[in-house]
Parts: structure tokens; C-alpha cells; sequence
């Protein structure tokens, strides 16, 4: 093999082959690395004609790759990672590069660049976002580490990643584990914005009684409006998906039980470390674990009579409100999610460009959506924005779309339909636009039996009493 490849793979599942695939259409000499001579080969087969490669043997992938040499990694988060980079660090040379492209934890990110960076080895953690088709076409791409470490991948990188505008969807995130972090708050974001999306569609079927076509219509047309976004545009794909076993439409034959990978609950556990609240993301990882419990559900759904729907479907009307209130939730779910990332920055010295971070979301990830352009602006207008909620802009459209989630939700509320995520959404919203919250009540009883203390509204101090 030819000692003048220009990047390298190590995992030839179908992101690593689709990336690797993606690296060579644009021109760059790419090898690839697996233990299974299968996935080798259909690299090779599907590679023919391109200036691509796999290989099983790893001295022969190190030795034909350029120095410095740049060695990405498609390979399960976790102790895997670890064992990859033990395996090949004795024949790697200083000046290397290495490049986690999977799902890792921030701190394990932190953790293998401390160790790699003794070594002289350089270090990049990089959230890679668009699923099989992104790696191959085109994904948003999130790197976090060494500023000039990420020069040395920088061409290849803008190369293959999305573009919108012309303008590809990857940009410098920030040192240590920034890529990493920002990649965990995006999917974050996704869990939420799929329990709204999920949620949306049960008031359709159980609470409104709307045909799969009906609610399929729907999430089409919303697709072309103000929810136009990857998610919705495969949501309405999706009610068109017939079951080839049984003729009849594929989701309903779809059990009931949300798998989960942990992404999502590594964004609510930092949140809640970092004192932020993001609970329509909470609610959607709640409502994963609820989903698990399918045969206690369905015990306990024998012993409590579930509502029946009291409020026939009414056409339009309900299409119209349905869309306002998942709108609304959307503009609340991208704030919780930026607005961690912003506290993140400052307590890990990220240094994150929070409009950076939405412009490459803008296209090729999971979470791309056309309102992310007026998110974008609105961090180009305040880079030191606390929260999207404060933007004048999305003030005015959470103040347009609120009604028709107090509506959507009082029908779910009425027809026994869970609602977690829209409902966290609207909490969210009514609690941070109140001046006034009943926690002082709290702080009272913290003091009476804990001797905890309290501030005043009156007076300046710390104060406790005998109660």
C-alpha cells in the first residue's frame, strides 16, 4: 500500500464507511482500518474507482498514512475508544493526530487529551451529526480541542461537511472536550424535540382521533412553514412507510419502547451539575425510561380507567393550534439547550461562540431547523445573550404561539394524553418570564427543619429563625 494517504478511519461500520466515502469524493487519499474483513471489503467494493482503501492490519494503515498523520475514530463511546488508542499509539510518532468522531463523555474527552498530549500526541474530540446519510453527503461537525491540531484536519473537515450558503457546517468549538460537550447538548436538544414531536402526534391520533393520512398531511405542510426542519420532514416520511408483512402503515406496528444510548441523560445530569434547568430535555429522558416499563404500563392501565377523548376532531382549527404549540416548544427546547451550553462555556473555559455552535446546525445534523438562521442572528446581535427567551425576536413569536399551547395542552390534559415535554415547555416558560415564584415558601420550611436559612426582600443579609 502507497505511503501517501491523507487521512485515516479506524471503524468501517456505516458511518466510518460513509465518512471515509464522503473524504474521498472530495479528493483526499483515505485508509481504512477494521478487524472485520467484511466491512473491509465492502469499503473496497464500494470504494472502487475512488482513492480509498481498508485494510485488517494496522501497521500497514499507520504506514500509509502522510505525517503528520490523521487517525479518526468511528468506534463505540467508551472503554473501545480506550483500547483503540492503546493499540495504536506505539506506532504513532509525535505530531500525530487522533480524532474521537464518536459519541464520547465531555470528561473521558478531557481525560485521553491530558494522557495523548504528554505523549506528543495531539488530541481532537469531534461530535459528528447527520446520521448515516450526513457522514456520506454531508454532516455538521463539532471539533473541540488543540486550535492547532484542528488546523492540521481543518481542510478536510470543511471539505466534507455540510454546506448551507455555501458555507460548510463545521466550526472551531473550543479547547479540551468542547466538541465532545457541544455534540452531547445537540442531542439533547434531539431527545426533546422528539418527545414534542411524539407527543404532538398522540393529542392527533388518541385525543383528536385523526387518520395516519390526516396527521401525515399535517406534518407535511408544517415541514414547508415555520417548523421546517429534518425531524418534522421525516416524520411526515414516515406515515407514508407501509409494513410490507402486513400492507397497513409501519408506526403502528412499531412497539412502544424508546431505546437510548445516554447522550440525552449526560445532558440532564450536567445541566442539573451546573444549577441550569433544561426539563423538556429531562422530560424526554424520563419518558424514555418510562416507555421501558411496557408491561407495567399495560398492568396499570387495567386497574385506572384511561379518559375517554371528550373533544372530537375539529379539522383545522386543531392543526393550526397543534402546529403553534410545537413551535412554541421548539423555540423553548433550542433555548434550554443553548443555555447550558453558555454556562458550560464559562465553568469549563470552553470559550464557545454560541453563534457559531447554531450556524453549524444550521445543516447536516439531526436538530437542523430553519428557525436555527434567526437563532444564529440573534447571537450576532448579543454574543453575551443569557437565554433565547430574552431575544426580542423569539419573545414576540413565543408570545404569538403561547395560546395555542394552553389550549393543546388542556385537551391532552382532559383526554388522560401524557404531555411531559410540552407541558415542561410552557412551565419553563411561565416560570422564567415570573418575577415572583412561591420559593420562598420553600425557603421557610428549609429553615424550619434544616436551620438552612434565607435572604430578605426588605434588608441585606443571611437570616434564620426560631420557629
Amino acid at each position: 500500500m502507497d505511503e501517501n494517504f491523507d487521512f485515516g478511519m479506524v471503524g468501517l461500520g456505516v458511518m466510518g464507511r460513509n465518512f471515509i466515502l464522503n473524504v474521498a469524493d472530495h479528493g483526499y487519499a483515505a485508509v481504512g482500518l477494521d478487524t472485520d474483513q467484511q466491512k473491509v471489503d465492502a469499503l473496497n467494493s464500494e470504494g472502487a474507482g475512488k482513492q480509498v482503501k481498508g485494510t485488517v492490519s494496522k501497521e500497514a494503515f499507520i504506514k500509509a498514512l502522510k505525517p503528520p498523520r490523521k487517525v479518526m475514530l468511528l468506534v463505540p463511546a467508551g472503554r473501545v475508544v480506550d483500547i483503540v488508542i492503546e493499540d495504536l499509539l506505539p506506532l504513532l510518532g509525535k505530531g500525530d493526530l487522533i480524532i474521537d468522531g464518536g459519541n464520547s463523555f465531555y470528561a473521558d474527552t478531557n481525560r485521553r487529551s491530558e494522557y495523548l498530549t504528554a505523549k506528543g500526541i495531539h488530541f481532537l474530540g469531534v461530535g459528528v451529526s447527520g446520521g448515516a446519510d450526513g457522514a456520506r453527503f454531508g454532516p455538521s461537525i463539532m471539533p473541540g480541542g488543540p486550535k492547532d491540531a484542528y488546523a492540521v484536519i481543518e481542510p478536510i473537515f470543511k471539505a466534507v461537511a455540510a454546506k448551507v450558503n455555501d458555507e460548510p457546517c463545521v466550526a472551531y468549538m473550543g479547547n479540551t472536550s468542547a466538541g465532545n460537550y457541544v455534540k452531547m447538548v445537540h442531542n439533547g436538544i434531539e431527545y426533546g424535540l422528539m418527545q414534542l414531536i411524539a407527543e404532538t402526534y398522540d393529542i392527533m391520533k388518541r385525543g383528536l382521533g385523526l387518520s395516519n393520512e390526516t396527521i401525515q398531511q399535517a406534518f407535511q405542510d408544517w415541514g414547508q412553514g415555520k417548523l421546517k426542519s429534518f425531524l418534522i420532514e421525516i416524520t411526515a416520511a414516515i406515515f407514508k412507510q407501509k409494513d410490507p408483512q402486513t400492507g397497513d402503515d409501519l408506526v403502528d406496528k412499531i412497539l412502544d419502547k424508546a431505546k437510548q444510548k445516554g447522550t440525552g441523560k449526560w445532558t440532564s445530569q450536567n445541566a442539573m451539575d451546573l444549577g441550569i434547568p433544561v426539563p423538556t430535555i429531562d422530560a424526554a429522558v424520563t419518558m424514555r425510561g418510562i416507555s421501558a416499563l411496557k408491561d407495567e404500563r399495560a398492568q396499570a392501565s387495567e386497574i385506572f380507567n384511561n379518559t375517554a377523548p371528550t373533544t372530537p376532531a375539529t379539522g383545522q382549527d386543531w392543526i393550526g393550534l397543534l402546529e403553534d404549540g410545537l413551535y412554541f416548544a421548539f423555540i423553548v427546547t433550542y433555548a434550554q439547550g443553548l443555555a447550558q451550553l453558555a454556562a458550560a462555556s464559562s465553568e469549563y473555559g470552553y470559550q464557545l461562540n454560541i453563534e457559531s455552535v447554531a450556524r453549524i446546525w444550521r445543516g447536516g445534523c439531526i436538530i437542523r431547523a430553519g428557525l436555527l438562521e434567526n437563532i444564529r442572528a440573534a447571537y450576532v446581535g448579543d454574543p453575551g445573550l443569557k437565554n433565547l427567551l430574552l431575544d426580542k425576536v423569539f419573545a414576540e413569536k413565543l408570545d404569538q404561539s403561547q395560546k395555542g399551547l394552553r389550549k393543546v395542552l388542556s385537551l391532552a390534559i382532559e383526554n388522560a394524553i401524557p404531555v411531559s415535554g410540552l407541558g415542561a415547555s410552557l412551565s419553563y416558560f411561565d416560570a422564567y418570564k415570573s418575577e415572583t415564584l412561591p420559593l420562598n415558601l420553600v425557603q421557610a420550611q428549609r429553615d424550619y427543619f434544616g436551620s438552612h436559612t434565607y435572604e430578605r426582600k426588605d434588608m441585606e443579609g443571611i437570616f434564620h429563625t426560631e420557629w
